[in-house]
């Protein structure tokens, strides 16, 4: 086992995963809280094959961030699934939501799509998915409260142009690709306008999924050997 460093003045720095992840705050905040800037989520709660699935993209390239990808460049798969489990361990107080600038119209539009879907073009609800409480299910699907509206459509418009990849098939790039500009502007206006809740992700799958995703799939292997 790594012995602790040394800190200021011979403090010794505890060799826990809290201490090791201390450079996560700077972005993502205390226990992966979040911070008010648009464009680094909260990571506290969301499933642990979610964010391993991430943090391996992340590292390989396949979701394209470069403070990201540099940061977990060496990193094996073990040590990441660690990561992923501390922070879907955490359950710190939700930032606050500001206030959504959208018209009405706009956001019984996203509602539409979140809660029905878009039954012309075949795709699903989100919260077929996402769950009804769009708070995520295990193992692979995250939440979608508390996320800026400019957060997710940057997100949906990653996975349209290929900068966000997922594992095959790839269920986030199909519907991204397949809803028009306006809709992800309406999408992301009602999901950013919603209350933030402290909602655990589901346990157990109430339903099928309407596709198949192969992020979701690959979470099902537990930890990495």
């Amino acid at each position: 086992m790594a012995q602790p460093q040394a800190g200021p003045a011979g403090e010794r720095i505890p060799d826990t995963m809290e201490a090791r992840v201390a450079a996560c705050i700077g972005c993502h905040g205390a226990a992966g809280r979040g911070v008010d800037n648009v464009y680094f989520p909260r990571l506290a709660g969301k499933p642990t094959g979610y964010l391993y699935n991430q943090l391996v993209a992340f590292r390989d390239g396949r979701r394209k961030y470069v403070p990201m990808n540099y940061l977990l460049a060496y990193l094996p798969d073990s040590y990441l699934y660690k990561m992923a489990e501390h922070f879907a361990a955490q359950n710190p107080p939700p930032l606050a939501q500001p206030p959504v600038n959208a018209s009405p119209q706009l956001l019984r539009d996203g509602e539409r799509i979140v809660t029905q879907g878009v039954p012309g073009k075949r795709l699903p609800a989100c919260i077929a998915c996402h769950g009804a409480d769009l708070a995520g299910r295990e193992p692979g699907i995250p939440g979608l409260l508390g996320l800026r509206a400019d957060y997710v459509s940057a997100q949906l418009g990653a996975w349209r142009y290929g900068v966000r990849t997922a594992l095959a098939p790839d269920c986030m790039q199909v519907i991204s690709s397949t809803l028009s500009e306006p809709e992800v502007a309406a999408v992301a206006a009602y999901l950013a306008s919603r209350p933030v809740t402290n909602a655990r992700p589901a346990k157990t799958a109430p339903a099928a999924l309407p596709l198949r995703c192969g992020s979701q799939h690959a979470s099902q292997g537990g930890a990495p050997k």
